[in-house]
């Protein structure tokens, strides 16, 4: 296991779900990189592994755990990635360490396990075939509302993440925007207290959800195009600049929902990309 990085998947919510695999690479890796020290301390001793090294690698950590990290491995150590739950480098600061590792040659090996992701698009029964993963909208302002019209004017299922605090608000904002899509919402996923509601976006905004756990949606697709106005193509396209996506990408989706000419389109979006200085 000498001078790699193991991205390694761990429980979701019931530890019984942790893998072999998992188990052993934990057990074996010189040093264990966690989102937070304590859970993953918990997960270790829970696995009978103890002594083992942790640095800590959250959202606000800076560069300077990273490169530790990667040195470390330079060096011919071994190193396991771990999120608070499910698979690292998802909607996860763990990507910085996954890109820096790769970016310095060195080997990244996944350890594949439980996922909140899969496991909620399982139970839903709303995707059959391909499905957009959004993680967390953005929490306010125009951004969030271009977001929000992208959730509802995808032809593919989409799958969110979302806070305790935020999940009624967001739900009624989804609703907002396409109150007949059918949905279904994840709490508390493979634990104790696991629930499942379905039905429209409208009905679940008016739900008594309990505000506590981990939330993941599921969202069908929009069957059929809705068919925007010129100011909705500007919406639609300034949502895909957010994302970062390629123009001949941009211009093929946006036109198949508005209705509006590719080339139309990729023309718009190549004025909008000079009107936000982008090349």
């Amino acid at each position: 296991m000498s001078g790699a990085l193991y991205v390694v998947s761990t429980p979701i919510g019931n530890l019984g779900d942790i893998t072999r695999r998992a188990a052993e690479t934990l057990a074996a890796a010189d040093c264990v990189a966690a989102e937070d020290t304590r859970r993953t301390r918990a997960l270790l001793t829970h696995l009978g592994i103890g002594g083992k090294r942790l640095i800590k690698l959250d959202a606000h950590a800076g560069a300077r755990p990273v490169d530790e990290l990667v040195h470390l491995v330079q060096n011919g150590e071994s190193v396991a990635l771990v999120t608070d739950a499910g698979t690292p480098s998802v909607s996860d600061p763990g990507t910085r360490l996954v890109r820096a590792m790769a970016a310095s040659g060195i080997l990244v090996v996944a350890i594949p396990g439980p996922s909140a992701v899969t496991a909620a698009v399982a139970v839903s029964g709303l995707v059959d075939g391909p499905f957009t993963f959004f993680g967390f909208l953005p929490r306010r302002g125009e951004k969030r509302k271009r977001w929000l019209r992208r959730v509802a004017t995808s032809l593919e299922p989409v799958v969110l993440f979302e806070a305790p605090n935020r999940v009624r608000e967001t739900l009624a904002d989804l609703a907002a925007v396409a109150p007949e899509r059918a949905a279904c919402v994840g709490r508390e996923l493979t634990k104790i207290h696991e629930e499942l509601l379905r039905g429209t976006l409208s009905e679940l905004a008016g739900h008594a959800i309990t505000e506590r756990g981990e939330f993941t949606i599921v969202i069908a697709g929009n069957e059929e195009p809705e068919h925007a106005d010129a100011a909705d193509v500007d919406s639609l396209v300034e949502a895909r600049l957010d994302a970062g996506d390629a123009s001949r990408t941009i211009a093929a989706e946006v036109s198949e929902i508005s209705g509006m000419p590719r080339r139309e389109v990729y023309a718009r979006v190549l004025e909008l990309r000079r009107l936000r200085g982008e090349s």
